[in-house]
């Protein structure tokens, strides 16, 4: 494991919580994985125990675990195609590795308004995003529970609408690993060639 040094993640005091029991890879990460260009490297925003970061690892792309304690991370942090990143997401302005370019980037369980825009530019032409995190209605569930920490009906679809070519987008309640109400997206950064058309 490649280890740069920075400071820790400031987080909310529900923003960064995790499902219990959340070992494996979300259903929705799952589904759209395939679709992040073979071989590019992917960011794992928030990764926690690094269960996202392990599905891609066995996807045979280069992964970059971004968290404010990565001491979760566990025998995966042995693995030489993980860089990982001890980062403060929230304190100032957008981290320095959101100026490299990711051909997939994944949010679960994770949620900082002003990491819209950079998160988007840091997709690769072609680089998918593929977002899950909590929204309004989950304080019938427990926590989250804070409105600053739970997504407004439609706010993922509107955060990355018109930067993102739009994949997939649902705001549902799901059963498991425990009663949530989310909203999930997979979005990709338009290819190189459809930025460049209108130039030739």
């Amino acid at each position: 494991m490649k280890q740069a040094d920075s400071q820790s993640t400031t987080k909310g005091p529900e923003g960064g919580q995790k499902h219990p029991g959340s070992g494996g890879p979300s259903p929705w990460v799952r589904r759209f994985a395939p679709l992040v260009p073979a071989g590019a490297p992917v960011l794992d925003l928030a990764c926690g125990g690094g269960r996202h970061s392990r599905l891609f690892l066995e996807r045979g792309h280069p992964v970059l675990a971004v968290d404010r304690d990565l001491s979760r991370l566990g025998a995966l942090a042995d693995d030489p195609r993980l860089e990982a990143l001890t980062c403060d997401l929230e304190g100032g302005p957008p981290p320095s590795f959101l100026e490299r370019r990711f051909g997939g980037i994944v949010v679960t369980n994770y949620l900082h308004r002003p990491l819209f825009g950079p998160l988007a530019a840091a997709l690769a032409p072609g680089g998918v995003l593929i977002y899950e995190t909590f929204a309004k209605g989950n304080e019938r569930f427990g926590k989250p529970s804070n409105p600053h920490f739970l997504l407004y009906a439609g706010e993922l679809l509107e955060a990355f609408q018109g930067r993102l070519d739009v994949i997939a987008y649902e705001n549902v309640v799901v059963e498991q690993p425990k009663a949530a109400a989310v909203q999930r997206l997979c979005a990709r950064a338009p290819a190189e060639e459809e930025e460049t058309e209108a130039g030739e």
